[in-house]
C-alpha cells in the first residue's frame, strides 16, 4: 500500500540532497511537489492544505546539523506531520470498557466489507482477548446477508443470532442484546445493512438501531480503494450518526493511500483497524507512526516482526536455522521456507515493510512479487523426487522436463528456481566460512553472490 505516494515523496526528498541549508525557495518548491503528490493520492483538498501549512511552518528557517542533510531534515518534518494527520503515536484499540454485553455497531455502505469485517473482529476478540462474542445480522435488505454472517461465525468459532424471518432491524437488534444478557455474552456485534449510496432511509434505520442498543463503539467500515468516495462516506456518517472509530478494508490493494490520510482530519475519529487480505485473520491494528514510516520508505520492521511471531512455526524455524548454519539446507527445506513466508501474506507486502526497498521494488519491475510465484516454486519442488530435493546437482535436462511437466511450469522456471537456491546456498557457505566476526567486519554485501538482486547489475547494494 501507499506505493505511489511513497515513490513521489522519495523523489521530492532526493532533490533536496547536497543542499547546505533549507531556504524558503527550497521549502516552497518541495511543498508544491508534496501538494501534487497528496492530491494525486486522492487526499481531501482541505487535508492537503492543512498538511502543507504545517510542514511550511516547521521547515522554514530550520537549521541543518552537520550530520543531517536537508533531505533528511525534510523527511523528519514530513514524518512528524504525517503521524499527527494519521492520529498521533500508538494504535487506538476498540473500547471494551463498559458493562457486558458490550454492543459494537458496524455501519457502512454496501460492498465495503462490513459483514466480513464483523467476522474478523469477532475472531480477533475471541482469540486475542478471550471474549465470548455474539454476531447478529440486522441486514434484511440484501439476499443471504444473514446466512453469510452465520457462515462467518462458524468459521470464527463464535455464536450467531438465529434468524427469525419477518423481524425488523431494530427488533433483531433488541433480541440480540437480550440474548447477550441472558446467555452472558461479553460482546454483541451488530452488522447493519448497507446501501449502494447514502440515503436518509439508511441513516434513519441506523439511528433507530443506535438508540435502541446504545453501542459503546460505532465502527464505520470503508473501502480504502474508493479514495475520495470513502472520505465523503465517512463525513456523512459522522455528521448524522456519530462515528467512534474507522475500519479501512482493502488496504493491501490501495497504492495511493488518500483515504487513510484524510479520515482522521475529516471525522475526528481514529482509524482503529485495517483489513489486509481476504482471510478471516487478516485484520491489523492501525499504527500511525508505522504507516508514516512506510509511506516515507523507512519500512515497518516492528510490524514485520509481530507478523512473523504470529504466523511462523517457531520449532520449524529453529530447525531450518540449524540446517542453514551447518550448510545442509536442501530444496525440501527451501519449500518449507516458502510455506512460512506465504503464511505472512503477500511477498510484495512483506518487502514493503523493509526499509529502503521501495526503489528496489521499482527496479524489479515485472518480477511478479505475489503469492503466485511462491506457489509455482512450491509446485516445482513438489514434482521432484526426495533424492532430487536432497541433491539438486543431479537435475539434468530430462529430469527438468519431467519436473516442469509435472508442476505445470516451464524448464526456464525450473532453472530460475535452481539458480535462486544455488545463490542462497552460496550465501550460506560464505556466512559459515566468514563466521560472526567476519560478517560484522565486511557487512551483508560480502555475502551476496554477484547479481543476486534484480536490477543490481553487479553493483553492491549493501
Amino acid at each position: 500500500m501507499f506505493e505511489t505516494l511513497s515513490e513521489k515523496l522519495s523523489g521530492v526528498f532526493d532533490k533536496l540532497r547536497r543542499r547546505g541549508a533549507l531556504s524558503e525557495n527550497d521549502v516552497t518548491e518541495a511543498l508544491r511537489e508534496i501538494r501534487l503528490a497528496l492530491l494525486d493520492a486522492d487526499v481531501a483538498l482541505e487535508v492537503v492544505r492543512d498538511f502543507t501549512a504545517n510542514i511550511r511552518e516547521r521547515a522554514i528557517g530550520a537549521e541543518v546539523t552537520k550530520s543531517v542533510t536537508p533531505g533528511q531534515q525534510m523527511v523528519k518534518i514530513v514524518h512528524d506531520v504525517l503521524v499527527e494527520s494519521l492520529g498521533g503515536e500508538g494504535a487506538v484499540s476498540i473500547n471494551l470498557n463498559a458493562p457486558a454485553p458490550i454492543a459494537l455497531l458496524m455501519v457502512g455502505l454496501q460492498g465495503s466489507g462490513k459483514t466480513t469485517t464483523s467476522g474478523k473482529i469477532a475472531l480477533r476478540l475471541k482469540d486475542k482477548q478471550r471474549k465470548k462474542v455474539l454476531l447478529a445480522s440486522l441486514d434484511t435488505q440484501r439476499p443471504a446477508a444473514q446466512l453469510q454472517l452465520q457462515q462467518l461465525a462458524e468459521r470464527a468459532g463464535v455464536a450467531c443470532l438465529p434468524i427469525i424471518m419477518g423481524q425488523s432491524p431494530v427488533e433483531i437488534a433488541r433480541r440480540a442484546m437480550e440474548t447477550g444478557r441472558r446467555e452472558v455474552f461479553d460482546i454483541v456485534i451488530l452488522d447493519t445493512a448497507g446501501r449502494l449510496a447514502i440515503d436518509q432511509v439508511l441513516m434513519d434505520e441506523v439511528k433507530a438501531i443506535r438508540d435502541a442498543t446504545r453501542p459503546i463503539e460505532t465502527l464505520l467500515v470503508v473501502d480504502a480503494m474508493t479514495g475520495q468516495d470513502a472520505v465523503n462516506t465517512a463525513r456523512e456518517f459522522n455528521q448524522q450518526i456519530g462515528v467512534t472509530g474507522i475500519v479501512l478494508t482493502r488496504m493491501d490493494g490501495d497504492a495511493r493511500g488518500g483515504a487513510a490520510l484524510s479520515m482522521r482530519a475529516i471525522t475526528g475519529a481514529p482509524i482503529k483497524l485495517v483489513g489486509s487480505g481476504e482471510k478471516l485473520d487478516a485484520l491489523e491494528d492501525f499504527h500511525p507512526e508505522r504507516v508514516a514510516s512506510r509511506i516515507l520508505g523507512m519500512g515497518d520492521i516492528v510490524s514485520l516482526v509481530e507478523r512473523a511471531a504470529e504466523t511462523i512455526d517457531q520449532a520449524e524455524a529453529e530447525k531450518l536455522a540449524a540446517k542453514m548454519a551447518k550448510g545442509t539446507f536442501d530444496l525440501a527445506d527451501y519449500a518449507n521456507q516458502l510455506k512460512q513466508i506465504a503464511k505472512m501474506g503477500s511477498l510484495s507486502g512483506i518487502l514493503g515493510m523493509l526499509p529502503g526497498v521501495g526503489k528496489l521494488k521499482a527496479r524489479m519491475g515485472d518480477a511478479n512479487l505475489d503469492g503466485a510465484i511462491l506457489k509455482r516454486q512450491a509446485a516445482i519442488i513438489s514434482s521432484m523426487t526426495p533424492k532430487e530435493r536432497r541433491t539438486p546437482d543431479i537435475l539434468k535436462a530430462s529430469r527438468k522436463k519431467r519436473i516442469a511437466a509435472g508442476s505445470g511450469t516451464s524448464v526456464q522456471e525450473v532453472n530460475k528456481l535452481l539458480k535462486q537456491f544455488d545463490d542462497m546456498s552460496t550465501m550460506m557457505k560464505r556466512m559459515q566460512k566468514m563466521g560472526q566476526k567476519g560478517l560484522l567486519r565486511q557487512g551483508l554485501g560480502a555475502l551476496m553472490p554477484k547479481g543476486i538482486m534484480p536490477g543490481a547489475s553487479g553493483r553492491r547494494l549493501f
